[in-house]
């Protein structure tokens, strides 16, 4: 007997036509915006001048505000640097690896995700800013001809390949970012009423008309950024983990950190996409078009990236131990053992265990649950990093000199801070830009959406 393959289920729901999409991407646009929004960017604006307050505190105060001591040089600004670096990675990741494998279902998030990247490495770029000291002589990491005499910039050191990995990372998301937004620009300019409105987005589309010759070019460029794009998801946090990788301290010197850095990233990136789409969706009424099919294939990377990190945990501590170093055994029972325990803990259950429950295919297309675990998630990969800085630190070679580190109130006001810019940046794009890739949409109108899908049979 012969069996047909069950079709796959539409990924735009409802009876839409070409001219329905544009109404509902450009809506919220034209419209006045919903009351909800007004009070998202109220919030997060309020704690975004607060951060900013902290920051402008700090440099005119100096570091010495940071609860650092003399075992603990690094913590919370490099703790919030690669979680907001990894947290840029699933935008590249969604646009770039998912175009050049054809998936349609990228089509519908890529464009929140690729903002999300850029809002998020402006955040982490602040980090090692703030923590050169001198944020006015923070034009020294980069190689300048100068009039400094032998000046020059040390390529041995782990803040200079920050500086490289941001910079090029930043600038390949953003044009990508942009050149996608092109013809979108082009259909507002063509809907406007408003005469400023219609100009502005008149020279943000570059002229674009829309004629075969220009959607061909488009197409390459897309496909020639995504081939730059794909290599750099794994070289920046590549990057971002040899910081660590390559100094000899106990808990850190390890090879496997560049693969398993990188998995955290794409792992935490997802969860910060499913946090804001799942928002977005509801505020700006995308439920046709963010469907629960495209929140369950972002449950699966997380099961799969989540579950990659877990293997590296536990390589980790047999490796430690199979090692026979008792630097190194000692550095990994302090984690789970010493008194930072309950983060070790708290970092194991989020990221390890909590991604599991998305085995179960009701909790997979459970929104409320999504939303949950994904901050459960993001929760848990910014443990991760306080564990492997701070456990690594506060106890060395040395027991006189071992010390715990306790955050001050700039520390965390200066973290909470890059959350409510990045909120802020988010939500005006979000009024601003079209949040979906309303031309793309419409390319796999006729195969995915529900109507066309359901004439077939």
């Amino acid at each position: 007997m012969h069996k047909e393959a069950a079709i796959r289920e539409p990924l735009i729901l409802g009876d839409k036509s070409y001219h329905d999409i544009t109404v509902d991407v450009v809506g919220p646009i034209e419209n006045k915006a919903p009351k909800a929004w007004y009070l998202l960017i109220t919030i997060s604006s309020i704690i975004a001048v607060w951060g900013l307050g902290c920051v402008v505190y700090l440099i005119s105060t100096g570091i010495g505000t940071w609860g650092l001591n003399k075992t603990v040089g690094w913590a919370w600004d490099i703790t919030n640097f690669v979680w907001w670096v990894g947290i840029g990675h699933a935008g590249t990741l969604i646009s770039a690896v998912l175009l050049l494998f054809r998936q349609k279902w990228r089509m519908a998030i890529n464009r929140s995700a690729e903002a999300m990247t850029i809002f998020a490495v402006m955040m982490a770029a602040l980090f090692p800013g703030i923590h050169m000291g001198r944020i006015w002589l923070a034009y020294w990491v980069l190689p300048l001809p100068n009039q400094f005499g032998s000046l020059w910039v040390n390529f041995n050191s782990p803040l200079l390949w920050d500086v490289f990995a941001i910079s090029t990372y930043f600038s390949v998301s953003l044009v990508f970012w942009y050149i996608g937004l092109i013809p979108d620009f082009a259909t507002i300019r063509d809907r406007m009423t408003n005469p400023t409105a219609k100009k502005i987005y008149g020279i943000l589309s570059f002229g674009w008309s829309g004629k075969a010759k220009n959607w061909t070019r488009f197409e390459e460029v897309s496909l020639v950024l995504a081939g730059l794009a794909t290599p750099l998801v794994f070289s920046v946090h590549s990057i971002v983990s040899m910081d660590f990788a390559t100094s000899v301290i106990p808990g850190w010197h390890t090879t496997i950190f560049p693969p398993y850095f990188v998995s955290g990233a794409v792992f935490s990136g997802f969860a910060m996409v499913l946090t804001l789409l799942l928002i977005m969706r509801k505020v700006m009424k995308l439920e046709n078009y963010i469907t629960i099919k495209h929140v369950e294939y972002m449950n699966i990377v997380i099961i799969v990236t989540g579950s990659i990190v877990g293997v590296a945990y536990l390589t980790e501590l047999f490796i430690s131990w199979y090692s026979g170093v008792e630097y190194e055994s000692y550095a990994f029972i302090n984690r789970f053992s010493g008194p930072y325990a309950w983060s070790y803990w708290c970092m194991m259950t989020c990221n390890v265990i909590s991604p599991q429950l998305f085995w179960f295919k009701k909790i997979r297309t459970n929104l409320t649950a999504t939303f949950i675990l994904s901050i459960v998630v993001n929760i848990g990969m910014w443990f991760e990093r306080f564990v492997i800085i701070v456990t690594s630190l506060h106890r060395d070679y040395v027991p006189s000199s071992w010390s715990m580190f306790y955050p001050t109130w700039v520390d965390i006001g200066v973290f909470v801070g890059t959350i409510g810019i990045f909120f802020t940046l988010f939500l005006l794009f979000a009024r601003f830009f079209p949040v979906l890739a309303l031309n793309e949409l419409k390319t796999i109108l006729k195969s995915s959406g529900e109507k066309y899908k359901n004439e077939d049979h």
